[in-house]
């Protein structure tokens, strides 16, 4: 069981399992030294969100079977890249974010305030994923 922390001080909760997400494929947004992109953000993808980082070369909407990826659609919930969501909040297009499920190293990257803007009601757990 992981001692991960989320953003708001307590333990990390599940982002999703249906697709399976995470760096370490363990539906958590669980981070290491092996993860240089720091995928810590538990988001639920918008169109919007998905477009444009398509746009900027990470295309998360064309499956990739070879790396075990199903790609993505509206609606699912994704461990992203901190900065990446940064980005996608200044350009106006950040997805929405489980808090719960959001790793709290993420606060080195993200305000707060930021991400409570952004926040979902409902843990990735009680959703079902």
């Amino acid at each position: 069981m992981s001692k991960a922390r989320n953003v708001l001080g307590g333990p990390l909760k599940t982002c999703s399992r249906a697709p399976m997400t995470g760096f370490y494929r363990n539906g958590c947004c669980d981070t290491g030294a092996g993860d240089y992109g720091v995928h810590v953000v538990c988001a639920e993808m918008t169109e919007a969100f998905l477009q444009f980082t398509r746009e900027r070369g990470n295309d998360l909407i064309t499956p990739r079977p070879e790396y075990d990826f199903p790609g993505l659609r509206p609606g699912d919930r994704w461990c992203l890249c901190a900065l990446r969501w940064r980005e996608a909040y200044e350009a106006g297009v950040a997805p929405p974010v489980v808090l719960e499920a959001t790793h709290e190293i993420t606060l080195e990257w993200i305000d707060l305030e930021a991400l409570k803007r952004h926040a979902l009601d409902t843990p990735a757990e009680e959703a079902g994923r």
